[in-house]
C-alpha cells in the first residue's frame, strides 16, 4: 500500500512539472468534458468545488495575488481560442492565484450554493491569506464581481459593462433581460453597487452610447469608484478589449492602483488599430449625417482593412461630395 500511495504522489508531482495549469488548452470538447478537465486542473493545482447543477468553482494556486473572476462557460467556449477561461490568461504573466467561478449560462450567480461558497471562503479566511485581491467579470460576471466582492473587504473590482441589479423595482426600463427578472436580487450580495462599500477601488468601464448600461453605470456612482467610457465599443466589452491588446493591462493598472483617466485614455487609444471600433464610429457618424467625418472614418477602414463593402461606400460618399461640390459652384 505505501508503495502504490507513493508511486500515486509521484505521478501527480510529475503531473503537476508537465502541466502549465493557466496554459491547457480546453478547446474542442463538449461542456460536460470540458468541466471534467478543469475539474482535474483544479484538483491538481488547487480546489475544484460544484456549486449546485449550474455553477463551479475552479482554484488554481500560484502567488500571493488573488484573482477571482467571474464567466459564463458558453462565453468562453465563444471567445477563447483555447476555451480558457479569461482569468487564467489574466493570472498567468503576473503569476497570480486565480479563482475563477463558473456558470453554465448567464445566471447574475444568483444562487444560493454561490453565496454559501463565499460565505464559507470567508469563515475561513481564505482571502486573507493574499496580499492583494482583484474581483473581475464582464457583463452578468461584472454583476457578480462587483456583489461578491464583499467578501473580501479592501479588494479591488474591475467590471466591464456590469449590470447594477435586474430587480424591476430599480431597472424597471431595462428590457433586455426581462426572463430573468424571476430571479431574487433583494437577497444577500444582491444590490451590486452597495456591494462595493468595503472595496477598496472599483473600476467601471461602459460605453455611454448604449443607454441602458450607461444608466447602469449611473447606478455605480458613489465614493470607491471610478467609471470609465469607452465611447462606440458596444456589447462584448471584454472581447473587444482583449483583441486591442488592453484587458490584461487594464486589469494590472488596477491592481497597481495605477488606473486614472490619463492612463484609461492611453489604452483606449488602441481602439483606432481595432476594425470593430472603426465601423461602429463609421455607423455612429454617418447615423449623424456628417459626411465629411464618414468619409474620413471610411477611408481609414479601407487604407488599413480594405473592406470590399466600405471601398464601395466610400466611391459612394465620393461621388456624393464631389456631386454637392458641383451644385455649391452652380449656385
Amino acid at each position: 500500500m505505501t508503495c502504490q500511495w507513493a508511486e500515486c504522489c509521484e505521478d501527480e508531482l510529475t503531473m503537476q512539472d508537465q502541466i502549465e495549469p493557466y496554459s491547457v488548452s480546453l478547446s474542442d470538447l463538449r461542456p460536460a468534458q470540458w468541466l471534467q478537465e478543469v475539474k482535474e486542473l483544479g484538483e491538481t493545482f488547487g480546489f475544484y468545488e460544484p456549486l449546485g447543477k449550474r455553477h463551479h468553482a475552479v482554484f488554481i494556486e500560484e502567488g500571493d495575488t488573488l484573482l477571482v473572476s467571474f464567466e459564463s462557460l458558453p462565453a468562453i467556449q465563444a471567445l477563447s481560442d483555447d476555451a480558457r477561461p479569461e482569468g487564467f490568461d489574466i493570472a498567468r504573466d503576473r503569476g497570480w492565484s486565480c479563482l475563477s467561478v463558473l456558470a453554465t449560462r448567464d445566471t447574475w450567480f444568483r444562487d444560493g450554493e454561490v453565496y454559501g461558497f463565499f460565505d464559507q471562503l470567508t469563515d475561513d479566511g481564505f482571502f486573507e491569506d493574499f496580499d492583494k485581491v482583484i474581483f473581475y467579470g464582464a457583463g452578468p460576471c461584472g454583476y457578480a464581481a462587483c456583489a461578491f466582492s464583499v467578501a473580501s473587504p479592501g479588494a479591488t473590482v474591475v467590471a466591464l459593462e456590469p449590470q447594477a441589479t435586474l430587480d424591476p423595482r430599480v431597472t424597471e426600463w431595462d428590457d433586455r433581460f426581462t426572463e430573468m427578472r424571476k430571479l431574487d436580487f433583494t437577497h444577500r450580495y444582491g444590490f451590486a453597487p452597495d456591494m462595493l462599500e468595503a472595496a477598496d477601488a472599483a473600476y467601471v468601464v461602459y460605453d455611454p452610447q448604449v443607454p441602458l448600461d450607461a444608466m447602469h453605470s449611473a447606478l455605480f456612482e458613489r465614493k470607491g469608484v471610478t467609471r470609465f467610457r469607452a465611447r462606440h465599443l458596444g456589447g462584448g466589452m471584454q472581447s473587444h478589449l482583449a483583441q486591442m491588446g488592453v484587458l490584461q493591462e487594464l486589469v494590472y493598472s488596477s491592481a497597481d492602483g495605477t488606473l486614472d483617466a490619463k492612463l484609461f485614455a492611453q489604452l483606449y487609444r488602441k481602439r483606432r488599430n481595432h476594425v470593430t471600433y472603426c465601423k461602429k464610429l463609421f455607423g455612429a457618424v454617418e447615423a449623424s449625417e456628417r459626411p465629411y467625418m464618414a468619409e474620413a472614418v471610411c477611408a481609414y477602414i479601407v487604407d488599413n482593412w480594405g473592406a470590399p463593402r466600405y471601398r464601395r461606400k466610400l466611391k459612394s460618399l465620393r461621388n456624393e461630395r464631389d456631386t454637392s461640390d458641383e451644385s455649391d459652384d452652380e449656385n
